[in-house]
């Protein structure tokens, strides 16, 4: 069933338009964004389309293909910790227009995702940047994309209760075909760097684990509050503000040796994704892929993100001759991307679902990506 007859079966009218928003991956730089630091994300060719028309009223009717349901509400009524389930990020969107000052109206909307869900690739900025899009696109205001992203941002903070930075948000809204977007989360200044790992003769494997995501908001909201109170006991704004050089001094402050892993493995982030794009740019990606295994250790013992299925994920891709291969996302689950040569592709991908079968994990999903477009109209 197409879209439209989805929308018209659902709500008996026709779409007035219909926006994308990609999924994302991010190269290096996790958990750095809520830092202010540095980030490299790429968007996915995996996107989700939010259908909308506007209504007469002032309700919203709220509609995705995965769930059955229907979510219906005045728009007035929309606030923080009343909407529970999928249904929030779309009402998050609005409830951030609406207390912001953005003139718009009752909606309904549907949403038909094709980003595989629980894996980390950020559905929810997708599915808060489109629905952002979708309202003020009908509705006449339609801010830059730099403020949907800062509106979708706001949307799971204040409203779902996500803590998450601005990076997902970002990548989603601010990315370009065969580029990847450097992200300064303190200026929110961003470069697009080249990355077209065809023309250098590799191909960017991803591996959807398909290993539940394990106490990711509560070990999320953890991890963010040991940052803040290591930045406040250093007496920096934000740990972006410790150089590589002043790590050890930082450290020797810290008493707490879990805070400790936590404040090394951002500063030493930082360092690897300024790395990273520096390689990018001067057309070296290759050189990257011990940078990216670097994170991936960084991340499963500093930072303790990572699961078996994760692990099993990236040592495998090494083993099969990945020149580099991490964790990607917030952790707890989700997918394992990989840089490889061309020609080690099915290589890779058939030594990671082997070590999967031998240890008895969910046979994975593997695929390549390219980076892709960010967010916009369709029709």
């Amino acid at each position: 069933m197409s879209a439209a007859t989805e929308f018209r079966a659902a709500f008996g009218t026709e779409p007035e338009g219909v926006w994308t928003a990609p999924g994302r991956i991010n190269l290096i730089g996790e958990h750095t964004d809520y830092n202010d630091g540095f980030a490299l994300p790429i968007a996915l060719p995996h996107a989700l389309t939010v259908s909308a028309a506007r209504r007469p009223d002032a309700r919203v009717r709220l509609r995705s293909r995965e769930f059955p349901d229907v979510f219906e509400a005045r728009l007035a009524d929309l606030s923080p910790g009343t909407v529970p389930g999928w249904a929030a990020y779309q009402a998050g969107a609005l409830w951030a227009l609406v207390d912001e000052g953005h003139r718009i109206g009752g909606l309904d909307l549907l949403v038909e995702s094709g980003i595989p869900t629980g894996t980390g690739l950020s559905t929810s900025a997708a599915v808060c940047c489109a629905t952002v899009l979708a309202a003020t696109g009908l509705y006449g205001s339609e801010p830059p994309p730099a403020e949907v992203a800062r509106l979708a941002q706001r949307a799971e903070n204040d409203f779902v209760g996500m803590p998450c930075g601005i990076m997902d948000q970002s990548a989603v809204m601010l990315a370009d075909e065969g580029r990847a977007l450097f992200l300064d989360c303190r200026s929110l200044e961003t470069e697009q760097v080249p990355f077209d790992p065809a023309a250098h003769g590799l191909s960017l494997l991803v591996v959807d684990t398909r290993a539940p995501r394990r106490l990711v908001e509560g070990a999320y909201g953890e991890r963010r509050r040991s940052c803040e109170e290591a930045a406040r006991i250093l007496g920096v704004r934000a740990l972006r503000d410790v150089s590589v050089g002043g790590l050890p001094r930082a450290l020797a402050a810290l008493p707490d040796p879990v805070v400790r892993r936590r404040v090394r493995h951002v500063v030493t982030e930082n360092a690897r994704v300024l790395e990273t794009a520096a390689l990018f740019r001067a057309g070296r990606p290759r050189a990257a892929g011990p940078l990216f295994t670097a994170s991936h250790v960084s991340l499963r013992d500093d930072f303790e993100v990572s699961v078996p299925e994760v692990d099993t994920a990236v040592s495998a891709a090494l083993s099969a001759g990945a020149l580099g291969a991490r964790i990607t996302g917030g952790g707890f689950g989700g997918c394992v991307i990989a840089l490889v040569e061309s020609g080690a592709v099915v290589d890779c991908g058939k030594a990671v679902r082997v070590a999967f079968a031998e240890r008895g994990h969910t046979e994975p999903v593997v695929f390549t990506a390219l980076p892709s477009a960010g967010a916009r109209r369709l029709s």
